[in-house]
Protein backbone atom coordinates (compact mmCIF):
# COMPACT_ATOMS: atom_id res chain seq x y z
CA UNK A 1 0.00 0.00 0.00
CA UNK A 2 1.44 3.59 -1.29
CA UNK A 3 1.08 6.28 0.89
CA UNK A 4 -1.62 8.22 -1.44
CA UNK A 5 -3.66 4.92 -0.55
CA UNK A 6 -3.37 5.37 3.13
CA UNK A 7 -4.40 8.96 2.78
CA UNK A 8 -7.26 8.24 0.65
CA UNK A 9 -8.85 5.38 3.45
CA UNK A 10 -8.58 7.94 6.44
CA UNK A 11 -12.20 7.88 7.54
CA UNK A 12 -13.68 11.52 8.58
CA UNK A 13 -15.45 11.78 11.42
CA UNK A 14 -17.83 14.80 12.63
CA UNK A 15 -18.61 15.61 15.79
CA UNK A 16 -22.31 17.55 16.37
CA UNK A 17 -22.47 20.13 19.04
CA UNK A 18 -25.79 20.59 20.47
CA UNK A 19 -26.23 24.31 22.02
CA UNK A 20 -29.13 25.63 24.14
CA UNK A 21 -31.12 27.47 21.75
CA UNK A 22 -30.96 30.74 24.15
CA UNK A 23 -27.35 30.68 24.71
CA UNK A 24 -25.49 32.84 23.03
CA UNK A 25 -22.68 31.93 20.89
CA UNK A 26 -22.97 33.85 17.57
CA UNK A 27 -20.91 37.21 17.56
CA UNK A 28 -22.81 40.64 16.50
CA UNK A 29 -21.23 40.20 12.56
CA UNK A 30 -22.81 36.40 12.45
CA UNK A 31 -26.06 37.03 13.71
CA UNK A 32 -26.30 39.94 11.49
CA UNK A 33 -25.53 37.85 8.95
CA UNK A 34 -28.10 35.27 9.58
CA UNK A 35 -30.61 37.39 10.37
CA UNK A 36 -29.70 39.21 7.18
CA UNK A 37 -29.48 42.78 8.43
CA UNK A 38 -26.57 45.21 8.90
CA UNK A 39 -24.61 44.75 12.27
CA UNK A 40 -26.25 48.53 12.96
CA UNK A 41 -29.64 47.58 13.37
CA UNK A 42 -29.00 44.70 15.80
CA UNK A 43 -27.19 47.35 17.62
CA UNK A 44 -29.83 49.55 17.12
CA UNK A 45 -32.90 47.39 18.36
CA UNK A 46 -30.68 46.49 21.64
CA UNK A 47 -30.71 49.95 21.94
CA UNK A 48 -34.66 50.07 22.00
CA UNK A 49 -34.75 46.90 24.00
CA UNK A 50 -36.31 44.69 21.33
CA UNK A 51 -33.15 42.62 22.28
CA UNK A 52 -31.06 41.44 24.64
CA UNK A 53 -28.03 39.96 23.48
CA UNK A 54 -25.72 38.14 26.48
CA UNK A 55 -22.12 39.30 27.08
CA UNK A 56 -19.03 37.60 27.44
CA UNK A 57 -16.40 38.67 29.93
CA UNK A 58 -14.87 40.90 28.02
CA UNK A 59 -18.12 42.27 26.88
CA UNK A 60 -18.56 41.49 23.40
CA UNK A 61 -22.15 40.56 22.73
CA UNK A 62 -23.36 37.56 21.90
CA UNK A 63 -26.52 36.29 20.07
CA UNK A 64 -28.38 32.92 20.65
CA UNK A 65 -30.31 31.40 18.32
CA UNK A 66 -33.64 32.59 19.86
CA UNK A 67 -32.07 35.61 19.49
CA UNK A 68 -31.63 35.32 15.96
CA UNK A 69 -35.24 34.16 14.99
CA UNK A 70 -36.28 37.02 17.11
CA UNK A 71 -34.52 39.70 14.72
CA UNK A 72 -35.95 37.70 11.88
CA UNK A 73 -39.77 37.80 13.37
CA UNK A 74 -38.54 42.07 13.67
CA UNK A 75 -37.73 42.15 10.21
CA UNK A 76 -40.31 40.28 8.85
CA UNK A 77 -42.75 42.46 10.79
CA UNK A 78 -41.02 45.92 9.26
CA UNK A 79 -40.87 44.64 5.55
CA UNK A 80 -43.63 42.25 5.40
CA UNK A 81 -46.72 44.49 7.39
CA UNK A 82 -45.16 47.61 7.26
CA UNK A 83 -44.84 48.19 10.49
CA UNK A 84 -42.59 50.88 12.20
CA UNK A 85 -40.16 49.57 15.23
CA UNK A 86 -42.88 51.39 18.09
CA UNK A 87 -45.31 49.05 16.08
CA UNK A 88 -43.25 45.71 16.73
CA UNK A 89 -42.41 46.75 20.32
CA UNK A 90 -45.92 46.68 21.17
CA UNK A 91 -46.57 43.85 19.30
CA UNK A 92 -43.73 41.62 21.13
CA UNK A 93 -45.09 43.04 24.22
CA UNK A 94 -48.20 41.64 23.58
CA UNK A 95 -46.98 38.38 22.69
CA UNK A 96 -45.15 38.30 25.74
CA UNK A 97 -47.91 38.89 28.15
CA UNK A 98 -49.73 36.39 26.31
CA UNK A 99 -47.70 33.74 26.51
CA UNK A 100 -47.30 34.89 30.40
CA UNK A 101 -50.76 34.71 30.55
CA UNK A 102 -51.07 31.28 28.43
CA UNK A 103 -48.46 29.43 31.11
CA UNK A 104 -50.67 31.24 33.85
CA UNK A 105 -53.72 29.63 32.55
CA UNK A 106 -52.26 26.33 31.97
CA UNK A 107 -50.83 26.64 35.70
CA UNK A 108 -54.37 26.98 36.82
CA UNK A 109 -55.79 24.20 34.58
CA UNK A 110 -53.44 21.75 36.38
CA UNK A 111 -54.77 23.18 39.94
CA UNK A 112 -58.30 22.82 38.79
CA UNK A 113 -57.55 19.18 38.21
CA UNK A 114 -55.82 18.44 40.94
CA UNK A 115 -58.45 20.15 42.62
CA UNK A 116 -61.38 18.26 41.18
CA UNK A 117 -59.64 15.08 42.10
CA UNK A 118 -58.78 15.76 45.76
CA UNK A 119 -62.76 16.64 45.76
CA UNK A 120 -63.68 13.42 44.42
CA UNK A 121 -61.66 11.79 46.49
CA UNK A 122 -62.49 13.58 49.41
CA UNK A 123 -66.58 13.02 48.28
CA UNK A 124 -65.87 9.38 48.03
CA UNK A 125 -64.45 9.61 51.76
CA UNK A 126 -67.71 11.48 53.10
CA UNK A 127 -69.69 8.80 51.71
CA UNK A 128 -67.96 6.15 53.19
CA UNK A 129 -68.00 8.18 56.73
CA UNK A 130 -71.42 8.68 56.29
CA UNK A 131 -72.32 5.09 55.98
CA UNK A 132 -70.40 4.50 58.75
CA UNK A 133 -72.02 6.79 60.75
CA UNK A 134 -75.29 6.05 60.07
CA UNK A 135 -74.44 2.12 61.05
CA UNK A 136 -72.84 3.22 64.28
CA UNK A 137 -75.75 5.83 65.05
CA UNK A 138 -78.05 2.73 65.03
CA UNK A 139 -75.89 0.49 67.50
CA UNK A 140 -75.14 2.93 70.07
CA UNK A 141 -77.62 4.13 72.60
CA UNK A 142 -77.20 6.54 75.68
CA UNK A 143 -77.31 4.53 78.96
CA UNK A 144 -77.43 5.61 82.44
CA UNK A 145 -75.36 3.63 84.74
CA UNK A 146 -72.52 4.74 86.62
CA UNK A 147 -69.57 5.01 85.13
CA UNK A 148 -70.80 3.99 81.73
CA UNK A 149 -72.03 6.62 79.25
CA UNK A 150 -72.48 4.58 75.88
CA UNK A 151 -72.73 0.68 75.39
CA UNK A 152 -74.01 -1.43 72.17
CA UNK A 153 -77.78 -1.60 71.53
CA UNK A 154 -77.81 -5.49 71.54
CA UNK A 155 -76.20 -5.41 74.75
CA UNK A 156 -79.17 -3.45 76.72
CA UNK A 157 -82.38 -5.55 78.12
CA UNK A 158 -85.52 -3.53 76.89
CA UNK A 159 -87.27 -1.85 79.52
CA UNK A 160 -91.13 -1.38 80.14
CA UNK A 161 -92.70 0.93 82.06
CA UNK A 162 -96.42 0.80 83.16
CA UNK A 163 -98.34 3.74 82.93
CA UNK A 164 -101.39 4.27 84.83
CA UNK A 165 -104.09 6.22 83.75
CA UNK A 166 -106.64 7.48 85.98
CA UNK A 167 -110.38 8.32 84.24
CA UNK A 168 -112.53 9.44 86.48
Amino acid sequence: MTDDDRRRTVSRSSVRVTVAEDRGVFMISVAAELAEMHPQTLRMYEARGLIEPQRSPKGTRLYSHADVERLRKIQHMTTEFGLNLAGVEKVMELEDTLERKQTQLEQARRKVDELEARAETLTKEIERLEAVREQVRADIVRYEQPGTDVVRAKDVAPRTTRIRIDRG
